[in-house]
């Protein structure tokens, strides 16, 4: 079974200003605060239509796991969620074994559709891909 990708999920931002970051998305562009983790912590999610943006500081706890503050020589970009068409985790974990990606292990993590359950993976350069499988419908 091949994936089918349903959408962009959520990308994660890494930020050293984090006002000016909330003010382009949420004045600018037009996204809305959604979720907020305690500031230590540190992670405001932000709703874009269907998906979500992640703004982390750097600072922060989650920030700290990315290395230095965004710059030429580091990422502001921690990660990227797929989105799938529903699959089990059982089938995603064969099809990417089939295809030699290492695969990790599953939790429940909050993204655009909710909590769910998702896993990291690397792209062949080294970035971080996320895939969570779509909430099945009730009604189909």
């Amino acid at each position: 079974m091949p994936l089918i990708i349903a959408g962009l999920d959520h990308i994660v931002l890494r930020t050293s200003q984090l006002e000016k970051m909330l003010r382009f998305y949420c004045d600018v562009l037009g996204c809305t605060v959604e979720r907020e983790l305690p500031p230590e912590t540190g992670l405001v999610q932000l709703r874009a239509g269907t998906a979500l943006i992640d703004i982390v500081p750097v600072d922060s706890e989650l920030g700290r796991a990315g290395g230095g503050p965004p710059s030429q020589t580091e990422n502001n970009l921690d990660h990227f969620c797929l989105l799938l068409e529903p699959l089990t985790p059982q089938q995603l974990t064969e099809h990417l074994e089939r295809n030699n990606i290492s695969v990790g292990e599953f939790a429940e993590r909050y993204g655009s559709e909710g909590f769910g359950q998702s896993i990291y993976i690397q792209d062949p350069e080294g970035n971080t891909v996320e895939l969570r499988s779509k909430k099945q419908s009730l009604d189909g």
